[in-house]
């Protein structure tokens, strides 16, 4: 872009975002993404970031490497795009709180790996222990003696 500066939109923002959000549904990294794309992971990185504008045929390479059509990248954005200052900016998918967990690259993986058990049942127990955990001190950490003694080379092993 000789000559002319550019400055990133809401637009370019969203698609970044969106971007790093199906990476990291993926568990894809950003070299990951940019062999299959042929650009260095500086440039996915700089896509996300929207510190670089993606052009129209290296969204459509970067969503077939995602796995996913060009529209998932403009899911969310708000129908009428008048410019937007940061006291009129509307709310979209894509932000985030700095505390919100649904945000973070390891509620992602959580989540991926409880979908990928292979029974109800598993699920269930992932639940349970979950819940259990969660209840803080109101869970005592006492020997049951019902529960049979783990032994390691015929020796009570210690909990």
């Amino acid at each position: 872009m000789a000559g002319k500066h550019y400055e990133k939109n809401i637009v370019d923002d969203h698609i970044g975002h969106r971007m790093q959000l199906r990476r990291a549904m993926l568990g894809m990294s950003q070299k990951d993404l940019g062999d299959l794309c042929g650009v260095s992971c500086q440039q996915i990185q700089k896509y996300e970031s929207a510190t670089n504008r993606i052009s129209a045929a290296r969204l459509f390479q970067v969503g077939r490497a995602l796995d996913t059509p060009v529209s998932f990248f403009f899911c969310g954005l708000p129908g009428n795009l008048p410019d937007e200052n940061k006291t009129t900016k509307s709310r979209r998918v894509s932000d985030q709180e700095p505390d919100d967990p649904m945000g973070k690259t390891e509620t992602l993986r959580l989540i991926n790996m409880y979908w990928k058990l292979p029974s109800d049942k598993q699920r269930g127990i992932i639940m349970d222990i979950l819940t259990a955990l969660n209840q803080g001190d109101k869970v005592s950490v006492e020997t049951d003696e019902t529960v049979p003694p783990i032994f390691v080379n015929g020796a009570k092993a210690p909990i």
